[in-house]
């Protein structure tokens, strides 16, 4: 199937380019597993515009994303969905440490949320987070430690649990041992938990970005699956970053920068509306304001105090993610 297909496609043009076309007429975008449909036809525009540039994508989970660049794929760009990922970068003297202040909205163009997705007449009745820890359930999303689209869906299952149980820590980490124990596999990307629940057949409900969430009903047949938009969810980011060390070697920052400023004109803004995105340009949201349910959004800095303590109590080595792990 097309969507499946895409990413063979796009590591075939890879391995096949020359090593004497890595030039500044040629960009290779690292990015999130589910953002394949969404970057073709971004990239159809952009060369529209600019018929002498060639842009290749990678896809896969950004945390294994940003690794693979720390370990030598030449990036020239990334488009995450999970800023600590870019922190890594950071960290490993791949991007400047003020790469926010690079582009409007703190070089996030876009955002979506968690969202679920069942199967036709949602015979479990599935309608927000407390229902995905019955016992009756079995929730498919891929593995936090290698997906930020998965990272989204813990911390939005852990802020929904903190309101519930009122701040109770115990309950809340009880809550969320369950959810990871009605998960009967963890796949390593959101694309490959598509997969699973979608042509294996494997569970009752998928988390996954809304705009995925969208994609899969349109492709596959809205009479085979329904959205459902839990009471509250977590505002995802989607930043994106030049890649220095890269851009500088070859030359490609002009192009580089071009590439990402594009994301925010309001032809690249309307393509990230027609794939499910929710954008920052207030004319182009309010022209797609009907295919957007409303819903309560929490952000980390709100509920978690910043990416940085998120990573420090949950994500790092022996954190609450891990000790959740330990549990199932």
């Amino acid at each position: 199937m097309r969507r499946f297909l895409l990413v063979g496609a796009a590591i075939a043009g890879l391995l096949a380019a020359p090593a004497s076309a890595l030039a500044a007429d040629k960009l290779l975008n690292a990015s999130y597993d589910v953002a394949r449909e969404l970057f073709v036809d971004v990239n159809k525009a952009f060369v529209a515009q600019h018929p002498e540039v060639t842009i290749d994508q990678s896809h896969a989970g950004t945390s294994k994303q940003a690794r693979a660049i720390v370990e030598g794929l030449e990036a020239d760009v990334v488009t995450f969905n999970q800023i600590t990922d870019i922190d890594f970068l950071v960290k490993n003297g791949f991007v400047s440490d003020d790469w926010k202040n690079d582009f409007a909205n703190q070089a996030s163009p876009f955002y979506s949320l968690p969202s679920f997705l069942v199967r036709a007449g949602n015979p479990k009745n599935i309608k927000d987070w407390n229902d995905l820890v019955r016992d009756d359930v079995k929730v498919i999303f891929p593995n936090p430690k290698t997906s930020g689209n998965a990272r989204y869906t813990y911390l939005a299952a852990t802020a929904y649990a903190l309101e519930a149980f009122k701040g109770d820590e115990e309950k809340v980490k009880e809550f969320v041992t369950r959810l990871f124990n009605n998960v009967p596999v963890f796949d390593t990307g959101g694309r490959a938990a598509t997969t699973t629940f979608v042509e294996r057949g494997i569970g009752d409900v998928l988390i996954t970005f809304e705009s995925e969430t969208a994609g899969i009903r349109k492709e596959f047949g809205a009479d085979k699956f329904e959205q459902v938009t839990p009471s509250v969810s977590l505002l995802a980011e989607f930043p994106v970053a030049i890649v220095d060390k890269v851009v500088d070697k070859r030359g490609s920052r002009d192009l580089a920068k071009t590439y990402l400023d594009f994301l925010y004109t309001p032809e690249g803004q309307k393509i990230l509306a027609e794939h499910n995105n929710r954008v920052r340009d207030e004319k182009v949201a309010a022209e797609f304001k009907d295919k957007f349910p409303d819903v309560r959004l929490v952000t980390v800095e709100d509920v978690f105090g910043g990416w940085d303590k998120v990573q420090a109590e949950h994500f790092a080595s022996g954190a609450l993610l891990d000790q959740i792990y330990g549990e199932r």
